[in-house]
């Protein structure tokens, strides 16, 4: 398997069925595609590891019969949905289906899709521990007792376990340390960007329901009782200018945007992919609008990315 998908990867001229390569126009590097087929021993993470590449824009298929694999990879296209990344999540509730994963993988390596099995496993005592919990039975328990289950479960697995391209023992890992693991090796975006917001708002029409964080600057001076202001916003310089220039008031901001900065990494390393950092005022146009600019221009500074809205501009 492993030699296939070397010389698929090698060969710039995919066989004709299943392309491999979707050139994006222009001078942009091309979208290779990828295919993860996961499988493994039931209540080794399997869900778990579904969620998280879910989680990184990945199509994602749970129990799909394996003979409609090459079906599916054959979306893969510019002319199909546009898929670059598939997952099939391939489990022995397939029942009948499970017998023909062999065959179906000698059809996908024929016509040279390059495809990676990950297998999931954990030790016996771990899965007891985990169908005991969560009180369900074993997909192969049948009549007989849990172990039963387990048992023959493992038998039908070997075969598959010995040609998989990875193994996972999930025994000592937690949910996020199995996201954690195919964030980083699996899929190889261990150093995926945080989506930062920075969103300003008033507070007459009610705190961001998904902010992380909220700050009040309604200790400023309001520009809406200047006549000459009003009618403008915190986008515009003279207001910008009228409320970060009031004592302490940039300083004010630029040291939020500093506390924040190394704060930040940590979300990622807690698989919190964005924060909503919401800023707010009386109505939301003025001294939220200019602080919230200032913010992110800092936090950008700092090398994050950051997305600005501003949620009640013109509600007034």
């Amino acid at each position: 398997m492993t030699d296939s998908v070397s010389q698929a990867l090698s060969d710039p001229t995919p066989p004709s069925g299943i392309p491999m390569l979707d050139a994006a126009p222009g001078p942009q590097t091309p979208a290779v595609n990828e295919v993860l087929i996961i499988t493994g021993r039931s209540g080794a993470g399997r869900t778990g590891a579904a969620r998280a590449l879910e989680d990184l824009d990945w199509y994602v298929v749970d129990n799909l019969p394996p003979s409609m694999i090459p079906a599916l990879v054959g979306m893969m296209s510019p002319e199909g949905a546009g898929v670059h990344r598939l997952a099939v999540v391939i489990d022995v509730r397939s029942r009948s289906f499970f017998a023909d994963l062999a065959q179906t993988l000698d059809q996908l390596k024929s016509v040279g899709a390059a495809y990676r099995v990950i297998f999931l496993e954990a030790d016996n005592q771990t899965l007891v521990r985990r169908y005991e919990s969560s009180r369900r039975p074993h997909p192969m328990q049948g009549e007989g007792t849990l172990m039963d289950g387990i048992l023959a479960e493992e038998s039908l697995l070997q075969p598959l376990r010995r040609t998989a391209d990875e193994i996972i023992d999930t025994s000592a890992m937690s949910v996020h340390d199995l996201t954690r693991h195919i964030r980083d090796v699996i899929a190889g975006e261990g150093n995926r960007p945080l989506q930062i917001t920075v969103e300003s708002f008033g507070f007459k029409h009610g705190i961001p329901l998904d902010a992380d964080h909220v700050v009040d600057v309604r200790f400023l001076k309001n520009p809406y009782w200047v006549d000459e202001l009003r009618h403008l916003t915190g986008r515009d310089q003279p207001v910008a200018d009228y409320v970060l220039d009031q004592p302490g008031a940039r300083q004010f901001i630029l040291d939020y945007a500093d506390l924040l900065a190394p704060m930040l990494k940590g979300y990622l390393a807690e698989l919190k992919p964005f924060a909503t950092i919401a800023i707010g005022c009386t109505g939301g146009k003025h001294r939220s609008v200019a602080c919230t600019e200032l913010v992110a221009s800092r936090l950008r500074e700092h090398g994050y990315t950051v997305r600005v809205v501003h949620r009640d501009m013109g509600r007034e």
